[in-house]
């Protein structure tokens, strides 16, 4: 059986070492800071999505290393508040805001973002979030709350990597589960919720292609960095992750467990 082994804390702990550096770029291509499937063509695309304005205020929840906040504030000139539960996460985008100037429109802040929300109702014009609802228990009350702190006519756009499209055994589960806490969803039950929640939804895309070609990119550039890495996570743990990897590349592949994004909107008052 697969232990438990860590991505986050390591990533996020040593986001600025120069080996970490060279694995983004080579996986990604592009390296906006981003930890998981999502490219950077791929992000740009899911901003357009959004419809935002110069000054519009987004939610980012799961923001990881604040990458893509930063960059989505930068290239857009949104306000950006990011929420985010790992605490070396927190700080490394806290850290990024300040060196590129960007502290007084990007907030990050540390919160179990399965919780309701210190937010008024309507507070923010978009909200985004990659990959992360996945880790998120009581999606039902998860998605009415993001409904609450949308604003009338706002946009919803969020990631998740765990739709069941296939058959998949009691092994692949537990190392696919090995690196957090995950929820699998049969297909069409982010559609269901959506919809309960009080949403429109706007369109649902297949995305499982770059869960396909991420995985396996990361994969083999971590194991051209092994040395290095080895000396940062420790040689079990790399192990661990490099045996997740394969079967992130294996399972996308053959479309048994399928990566979708969906786009919804709140009604106008």
């Amino acid at each position: 059986m697969q232990n438990k082994v860590d991505l986050y804390n390591t990533a996020y702990d040593n986001f600025a070492k120069e080996v970490e550096r060279q694995v983004r770029a080579e996986t990604y291509g592009e390296d906006l800071g981003q930890t998981g499937w999502m490219t950077a063509a791929e992000f740009r695309q899911f901003l357009g999505f959004l419809e935002l304005k110069r000054g519009a205020h987004i939610l980012e929840v799961g923001f990881g290393a604040g990458g893509c906040a930063l960059y989505a504030a930068d290239a857009t000139g949104v306000q950006v508040t990011g929420i985010d539960i790992n605490e070396n996460g927190v700080r490394n985008a806290r850290e990024l805001a300040e060196s590129k100037g960007l502290g007084a429109r990007v907030r990050f802040n540390r919160m179990d973002a399965s919780r309701p929300l210190p937010f008024p109702e309507s507070s923010f014009d978009a909200i985004f979030s990659n990959d992360a609802i996945c880790h998120l228990d009581g999606r039902p009350a998860v998605l009415k709350e993001w409904y609450r702190v949308l604003a009338p006519g706002g946009r919803l756009l969020f990631s998740d990597a765990m739709i069941l499209t296939g058959i998949l055994t009691s092994d692949e589960l537990t190392v696919r589960s090995s690196i957090g806490h995950y929820l699998f969803l049969p297909m069409g039950e982010n559609e269901r919720l959506i919809r309960e929640a009080g949403f429109t939804l706007l369109r649902a895309d297949d995305l499982t292609a770059s869960s396909e070609t991420i995985s396996r990119k990361w994969h083999d550039t971590r194991e051209r960095h092994h040395e290095d890495l080895i000396r940062i996570e420790g040689e079990t743990n790399f192990r661990g992750l490099q045996n997740f990897l394969s079967c992130v590349h294996l399972i996308s592949k053959e479309r048994r467990l399928s990566r979708y994004a969906y786009l919804a909107q709140k009604a106008f008052a």
